[in-house]
């Protein structure tokens, strides 16, 4: 096909699909869009004043399509209105720096402050209203459905163990708490477990609740005869066995010498023959109170408490973990009023400043003094400046725009 055939080819092809094009002139976008989308009351632009939506590509209805008409253009100014949501309170600093669907102390409507945090409930705004949400580290319920009483319930009674409305209704399955966490709850214990005052042990090994809540085990053996670091105790429910003293183990077999190994050794950590791999020592898990191999590569052994030689703690990499940076229990400061959290980068403390914030002036003395979200002149990074003449808001970064000749404000007041 010869170059004249070729282009005339290319020209008879039908249009299948019409460009949506955005051109920034100034402080205006131009924006060629569909007839049938509906035109946005306001837009946020993604790099200043002169921005606009990207550029798409859409498929125009067929009568259209045949037509072969221009689509009519939209223009985009600066905007000093607030977006939905979005408002100016007596105590703001920027033009529409209150966020009314987020913000505790502006819920809803400027000065709507949320109740503190109290030990059953805590209260967030959520799509502009107070939410109340009970206690989860000690679970608390609000089975009642009224807010002024806050959370009602504790989750270990009868009436609603666990949950609203769960009845333990047999006498010998009371409602119990399973674990020392708390947050295992529900009626009666687990297989054998005791219910001790509304605890549950297990009284198979449990040397002071053997058999039965209470009772407990004479570690003497009532004068029995004892051994090297062995001491009476409860087995199978019944108090009189022969145990080993903790971190202590019988590895030969032999009763005689009694409980002869430390289970604190690289050779025999935690129980016999347990060897730790090269580089790591036995140590004892502040978490559990096991003893472990401890540390991996990478991390250090870092000391909570020590009883004489015997310490106990956790692992940590001093190179990140802002609460020991370079140093066991060497903390890097958190969040402060200056908009900068302290992070640990390579065993050092460094500031770093908090979404939003920015250090414009590099001055470390007054840390990240800059708000880059709601500042125009500053709008999302230092000196990305808002068009000031128009009196543009800055919103979450962004330069705020709206069509041109739309006068309404979709926030609250100005």
């Amino acid at each position: 096909m010869d170059e004249d055939r070729l282009h005339f080819h290319l020209q008879s092809r039908p249009r299948r699909f019409w460009p949506v094009a955005i051109i920034a002139m100034g402080t205006a976008a131009v924006v060629l869009a569909s007839a049938c989308a509906e035109e946005p009351p306001f837009v946020i632009a993604t790099n200043g004043a002169d921005a606009a939506p990207p550029a798409t590509f859409t498929d125009p209805p067929r009568d259209e399509d045949a037509a072969g008409g221009e689509q009519p253009l939209t223009n985009y100014c600066p905007s000093n209105k607030c977006p939905v949501g979005r408002t100016t309170c007596p105590t703001s600093r920027f033009r529409c720096d209150v966020d009314l669907m987020t913000d505790r102390n502006n819920c809803g409507a400027c000065g709507a402050r949320c109740p503190s945090a109290t030990n059953s409930e805590t209260f967030e705004c959520v799509e502009g209203r107070c939410v109340m949400q009970c206690e989860t580290q000690r679970p608390m319920f609000d089975c009642d459905g009224i807010p002024d009483n806050g959370c009602e319930i504790m989750a270990n009674t009868n009436d609603h163990c666990g949950a609203c409305g769960v009845k333990c209704l047999d006498p010998a399955k009371q409602c119990v708490t399973r674990d020392f966490t708390g947050a295992d709850v529900g009626c009666g214990c687990r297989g054998a477990d005791l219910d001790c005052r509304g605890w549950c042990v297990d009284g198979r090994n449990d040397d002071y609740n053997c058999g039965a809540c209470d009772n407990a085990c004479d570690p003497t053996g009532d004068g029995a005869v004892l051994y090297a670091n062995t001491r009476y105790g409860c087995s199978d429910s019944e108090c009189g066995h022969l145990k080993c003293v903790n971190y202590w183990g019988n590895c030969d077999g032999d009763t005689p010498n009694g409980c002869e190994t430390s289970l604190l050794t690289t050779s025999n950590c935690g129980q016999c023959g347990n060897s730790c791999a090269p580089g790591q020592e036995c140590r004892i898990n502040s978490q559990n109170m096991q003893p472990q191999c401890m540390c991996p590569e990478g991390k250090s052994f870092c000391p909570a408490w020590c009883d004489g030689d015997t310490c106990y703690g956790q692992c940590f990499d001093l190179t990140t973990d802002r609460y020991n940076c370079g140093a066991c229990g060497s903390a890097c400061p958190g969040a402060n009023s200056f908009g900068s959290n302290g992070i640990c980068r390579y065993g050092k403390c460094v500031q770093q400043c908090i979404q939003g914030q920015a250090d414009c002036n590099g001055n470390p003395s007054d840390g990240c003094e800059v708000n880059t979200d709601n500042d125009p002149m500053n709008c999302g990074e230092c000196g990305r400046v808002c068009n000031a003449v128009a009196g543009q808001a800055c919103v979450g970064g962004r330069c705020v725009v709206e069509p041109c000749g739309d006068s309404a404000d979709a926030g609250g007041p100005k």
